[in-house]
Parts: C-alpha cells; structure tokens; sequence
C-alpha cells in the first residue's frame, strides 16, 4: 500500500491511529500502526469495513488478530502471486506495444507503396531524372525500415510468448505449492491460506461460514492390515470424493494423515450438515478391493464435526470447535456428522 498524504496530514492520520491504538489496547508496532493508519485515511474500504466490524463486535485485538489482518491487506500469501501478477502486466505491455508495432508497419507499408506508385508518374518527365532518384533512394530506405520493424515485431512476439509461457509455469508452481501430492486436493497451506481469507470474507459480507473436520474410521488398523499402499489408495479414493461434493468457493483439503477439511463459506449449519451426510454415504457406499488379488476389504466410514464461524473469534477457536465435535463423533459410535450446537446441548446437561 502507497500513502501520499501531505504532512499535514499524515500528521493527523497518524494521531488518530495512535489514538484507536490506545483505546482498543493495541501495542504500538511498526506493523499494527500500518494497519490503523491505513484505516484512519479511509482510502482502503474493505480494511476499513473490516475493522468496523471487530469494534462493532468489540473484538479484542490479539496478537493473533493483528497478525490476521496484517496478512489479510498487507503481505500475500505466496510470492507466487505477486510474480504472476507481474509477468501478466509484463506480458499486456507487450501486447499494447506489438499492436502499434504492427499500426506502424502498415503504416510504412503504405508509405512505400505510395512512393512507388509515384515513380511511374515522375519518370515521365526526363528532366526529373535527380527528382526520381531521390525517391528512389527514399523506397529503398523505405523497404530496409518495413523489413526492420518486421524483424523487431517477430521479436517481440517471441518475447510475448516467452512471457506467457513463464507465467504459466509461476501457476503451475504456485499450484504445486498448494496441492497434496498423493490426493492431489489442497494441502495443509491451501487450507490456512484459503480460511483466513474466507473468514475476513464472511466478516466483511456478514455471510454463513463453516467448517467441517472429517476423519477415517479404523483407518489405522485398515493400513497395519493391508498395507500402506492400500492405504494410500483410500486416502485417493476419500479425497475424490470429497472434491466431487464441493463447488464454487468451497476447499476441500487435506488437514493431515488421514483427516479432511472442508471450508464451505456462505453455508448454514445445517446446510454444511446436509453436504457432510451425503459426502458420508457416499464414503461408506464403496465396497474396497484388491484388484490384484480380488479380495475384498470392507468398506470405510468417516466421522465428521462441524463448526459455524462466530465474526471476529480466532481460528484456532474456529478450527477447535470442529475438532470437537469430530472426536465426539468418533467416541460415540463413529461414522457421523457432529454440529457444535449438539455439544453445546450435551454440556447444558
């Protein structure tokens, strides 16, 4: 972010940061003063709308919390993008510049056809003989500069295709960077990355978000008894399906080992309910087989817990929530999908 107040000012932005600062008990960090800075200049709405609503909320501003929305409006997340971002402006210059490489060229193309047109008319008269051989010059120069800027345009092209092809290769890294390699969803960082903003997101819009935690039953003792390989496969075979059951803004991801994440923004509880009941039947509906050998293994169950995010409470109370409802799961039976508001009933008695 760029500021270009007078000192003036500056002066007075920053004293009314300094002041926020104060009241809300937020030390005084080179980084946390970015923050209220920006927001008493007003020049940043979505920063600003943000932090409205955590006062409104009267959020207390943690450590955590001011790390958050300095990652939010300050850094990205993967320096991938900033380098995308620049080789796609790269590459829009090199365009703007091929196409009046290419106005220029016709224009000198016509330039020389003219001039050419004009010999026949000037040779009639023999006493124009120095006339004509001045513009002779003048096509022959004419040719060398469409011939020239032929060559520099072909260059340029080059150049420009260079330039897609590495920014190409920046989303294929940054791609990578995101994917599991064995499940081939997103990755742990996929997942902190994508919650964050969604969580700013759902802050800002005031929508529904929630969270699902999902984790194989048994699947501990499936891999001593099959084998890793196997095992594998069932990870593949969960994530496949898990990905099949999300669309738009959602993220299913792999939170670790044999557990799952589901980010499902403006989703109701019981909306987010529905998508794991049926991501669940859908799990324990296949039957699992040795292609090999043929033999057949059983199936597989998951249990799942689900939270909704509360604006402005850390996500790691988020993530917790989920969490628990998960383990209850998993302690009462298995192979179902716990929402907090059930624990909340459990613990009232």
């Amino acid at each position: 972010m760029e500021y270009s107040e007078g000192i003036e000012l500056a002066q007075e932005y920053a004293e009314r940061a300094l002041d926020i600062m104060k009241s809300n008990n937020i030390p005084a960090t080179p980084r946390n003063f970015a923050i209220w800075y920006t927001y008493a200049n007003e020049k940043y709405p979505d920063l600003k709308k943000t932090l409205d609503v955590l006062i409104s909320n009267k959020q207390v501003f943690t450590s955590q919390k001011n790390d958050e929305v300095y990652d939010k409006f300050f850094t990205n997340s993967d320096e991938g993008i900033a380098l995308q971002e620049t080789s796609q402006k790269i590459e829009s210059q090199v365009g703007r510049v091929l196409d009046m490489m290419g106005d220029a060229s016709g224009g000198v193309a016509d330039f020389g056809k003219t001039l050419t047109e004009s010999l026949g008319a000037l040779t009639d008269s023999k006493g124009l003989v120095g006339i004509r051989e001045a513009v002779q010059s003048l096509a022959l120069e004419t040719q060398k500069m469409q011939k020239s800027n032929s060559a520099l345009q072909s260059k340029l092209k080059e150049s420009s295709q260079e330039i897609a092809s590495l920014r190409k290769n920046l989303e294929d890294v940054q791609r990578e960077a995101m994917t599991d390699a064995l499940t081939g969803i997103a990755n742990r960082k996929m997942f902190d990355t994508t919650l964050r903003q969604r969580a700013m997101e759902a802050m800002e819009d005031g929508e529904p978000l929630c969270l699902a935690l999902a984790d194989i039953d048994f699947f501990k003792k499936f891999n001593d008894t099959y084998g890793h390989q196997t095992g594998d496969q069932v990870l593949k075979l969960v994530a496949n399906i898990l990905q099949g059951n999300v669309k738009g803004k959602d993220l299913a991801a792999r939170y670790g080992g044999e557990e799952f994440a589901l980010i499902l923004p403006t989703t109701k509880l019981y909306d987010a309910k529905t998508v794991c009941d049926h991501i669940r039947n859908a799990v324990s509906t296949k039957r699992i087989r040795n292609r090999t050998t043929g033999e057949e293994m059983g199936n597989i169950t998951l249990s799942i817990g689900v939270a909704l995010y509360h604006p402005g409470e850390s996500l790691t109370d988020f993530i917790s929530r989920s969490d628990e409802g998960l383990y209850f799961a998993k302690g009462n039976g298995r192979n179902q999908t716990v929402l907090e508001t059930q624990l909340e009933v459990i613990n009232a008695d």
